[in-house]
């Protein structure tokens, strides 16, 4: 999953926010003609820091992508960013994918010219989407390296053994114009979900070395993973019960409260403001909010509906409701970590369901956590117009050299924006990557400039509900050994994922909102700065779920515990999204432009608190399940954030803020009038026709 960022590929956005990538032409700056053949993607940067250990079999099976250019992909952009901007003679103007196929996509004469070269080297063509994006392709090893000169081999990694290309692609330069890249053959690029219940920032376990790269397609899925129970004491609201007793740490306030037990639905609705638009009827009804994650959760509707019974009861999750698109089979479950991924679901439909109660919720599975199988999956929604919001809880480490797995990804957000779908994507739990990686990245494909990408706070809910305050989400950590807290000055542990990109430069939404000492951080110009808007993501002041699990007894029930990060912030927006898009009776499509445009107004809470003032203190069971293994105190601090901090307007952990209630959706939907009655909470909200039809936008 991780990546090293070294030969970055700048891609420039110009006054209007138009991206002209790189790689969208033959004459892309790390292609190179040799012999009649054109290069492609370049030998992985981890590569050269990794030691070779052998050749994949000659035999061995591998499945991948040819990802395919644009037609016009500068006009694409240009189309997606006018439909998408404020005051555009074509705002909101949105395209079909029928008519985005007739103007952009690859021609079936182009993808003939390429399927006829691939069965020519003896490999299988497999899917083909019907927005030509890529042609899916199989073959051995022995193909493979002959089609592409690819010298598939296997490495020591990080403690893994990953399977990668140790020479450069390339392919005819008769197709060269007509191909990005090849995606899949590297065994490293895999996400992995941004959530967080434990003392690690990932619950999905990805410690099992690779074979090769996505050789099986007949795998299983596995039963429910092994239960996660919450110890106590916790509180109920932040704030409600006191650590007294325990040793003071220094820098906070003392005596610290104990983490919240979990919030539920109602009170993450009653502290963002969302209360009265419900009782005027705008719950999301008629909006369709698609999930992407890796396999599927085999219980997935009957979890989520025992968890609205249990906490939400007035607002039950119908099963009409609840859709699913998922793959014929599955591959790498055991690389991937398996039914580690069935928590991320069980999230993202509980964390909408909780902000937008009445949409429709589609969960499209991934054939594996590998990019290639997920960018497919997000193309799936975005080439059928399957919902009118996109989120996606998981994202890689750092941001890509490899121009075909960002073309991959890139050319769907394009897609998206052009065709009213907003896209949101998590910014990732590791702060600003210096903790785990060893230097400042922003992830991706939070850094795409055609992504929302949603940051994480700590939130704090009073005991009627209402909003106390927020303040960025980064977690140092001590615990309590022999009566004193080691160590002494907390160790950050995770956070909320921000900071600057170096792949992609400032777009135009962006200039004179976000200053330049994040904007040219690294001193190269202004480039695209991440997140753009976040919510609550800290796990200590966490989201309750529910799900099936299994007991160390042998048993599966249903069971509930507590979990945060980003992959609970963007799925909580996902669901704001929804219901601004029943307030104005069709989809925003793509945010950021106008968000920016509301930067500083009461649209959204300007988190700009700065240093560490808060710390909860967490019990937990060592064993995850009960006391019989003994317990671990530790505390919690809030907003130690490293190189990124919160500061007044835009900052590099909380983008523009948080969605300021009622005031949100006045600012988000203001092409319509949002007419809030007096009398407080009662009032009414009288405009824009609500969204009657869950069914797929054409």
């Amino acid at each position: 999953m991780r990546r090293t960022l070294s030969a970055r590929v700048a891609i420039a956005a110009g006054s209007s926010a138009v991206l002209a990538i790189a790689f969208a032409a033959p004459s892309v700056a790390n292609a190179a003609e040799t012999g009649g053949r054109h290069v492609l993607n370049g030998k992985p940067a981890w590569a050269a820091q990794a030691a070779r250990v052998g050749a994949v079999p000659a035999s061995t099976g591998l499945n991948f992508k040819v990802v395919l250019n644009l037609r016009d992909e500068a006009g694409a952009e240009a189309l997606a960013t006018a439909v998408a901007t404020p005051g555009n003679a074509n705002y909101h103007k949105y395209v079909t994918a029928a008519q985005w196929r007739s103007r952009f996509a690859p021609t079936d004469a182009q993808v003939a010219q390429v399927t006829s070269w691939l069965k020519s080297q003896g490999l299988k063509i497999g899917q083909i989407p019907a927005n030509h994006r890529y042609v899916t392709v199989s073959g051995s090893t022995a193909q493979v390296n002959k089609a592409f000169g690819a010298s598939m081999s296997h490495f020591k990694y990080k403690g893994r053994t990953e399977t990668a290309p140790s020479a450069a692609l390339s392919v005819p330069t008769n197709i060269a114009g007509l191909v990005a890249g090849v995606s899949g053959l590297d065994s490293t690029l895999r996400a992995v979900p941004s959530t967080s219940t434990g003392n690690t920032t990932h619950s999905v376990s990805t410690d099992k070395a690779t074979a090769s790269t996505k050789v099986t397609s007949d795998d299983t899925l596995p039963g429910p993973p092994d239960v996660f129970i919450n110890s106590g004491p916790c509180s109920s609201y932040y704030g409600e019960k006191k650590a007294t007793g325990l040793p003071t740490l220094p820098g906070v306030t003392n005596p610290m409260p104990y983490v919240v037990c979990g919030y539920k639905p109602g009170q993450i609705r009653s502290a963002y403001g969302e209360d009265r638009l419900l009782k005027a009827g705008y719950d999301g009804r008629g909006a369709t909010v698609a999930i992407i994650d890796a396999f599927a959760s085999p219980t997935i509707l009957s979890d989520a509906q025992t968890y609205a019974q249990r906490n939400d009861p007035s607002h039950p999750l119908r099963g009409y409701q609840f859709s699913q698109s998922l793959p014929a089979s599955y591959n790498s479950i055991d690389e991937c970590g398996g039914n580690g991924w069935y928590g991320e679901e069980t999230l993202d439909v509980e964390a909408v369901h909780a902000t937008a109660p009445q949409a429709n919720i589609l969960y499209v599975g991934g054939a594996s956590c590998y990019d290639s199988d997920l960018n497919s999956a997000l193309n799936t929604v975005v080439d059928n117009q399957l919902a009118m919001v996109v989120s996606n809880s998981y994202g890689d480490a750092g941001e890509p050299t490899s121009l075909a797995d960002v073309a991959d990804s890139h050319q769907s957000a394009i897609q998206a924006a052009a065709e009213g779908i907003s896209l949101l994507f998590s910014s990732g739990d590791n702060g600003d990557e210096v903790a785990d990686l060893g230097y400042r990245t922003v992830d991706y494909e939070a850094s795409d400039p055609f992504v929302t990408a949603v940051g994480g706070t700590s939130l704090a809910v009073k005991s009627d509900g209402s909003y106390g305050w927020e303040q960025g989400w980064g977690t140092g950590k001590s615990t309590l050994t022999n009566g004193a807290w080691t160590p002494a000055a907390p160790a950050y542990v995770y956070g909320g994922g921000g900071g600057t990109s170096q792949l992609f430069t400032q777009p135009a939404y962006q200039k004179g909102v976000v200053p330049a000492s994040i904007s040219n951080y690294f001193g190269k110009g202004d480039y695209r700065a991440v997140p753009d808007v976040a919510m609550d993501a800290d796990p200590q002041t966490g989201f309750l779920v529910g799900e099936t699990q299994a007991f160390p007894d042998g048993s599966t029930k249903y069971s509930e515990y507590r979990i945060g990060g980003t992959s609970l912030s963007s799925p909580l927006f996902a669901g704001e999204v929804a219901l601004a898009d029943q307030v104005v009776g069709g989809p925003l499509g793509f945010l950021n432009p106008a968000m920016y445009k509301l930067a500083g107004t009461p649209t959204f809470n300007d988190i700009a608190s700065t240093g560490v003032s808060q710390a909860e203190v967490r019990v937990d069971f060592v064993n995850g399940v009960d006391a019989s293994g003994g317990l671990r105190t530790t505390a919690r601090t809030i907003n130690q954030t490293g190189t990124i901090f919160t500061r007044k307007g835009y900052d590099d952990v909380t983008g523009v803020g948080t969605p300021n209630g009622v005031s949100f959706f006045i600012g988000i939907t203001a092409s319509k009038k949002l007419g809030v009655g007096g009398g407080g909470v009662g009032g009414g909200i009288k405009h824009g026709a609500p969204v009657t039809a869950a069914k797929p936008l054409r």
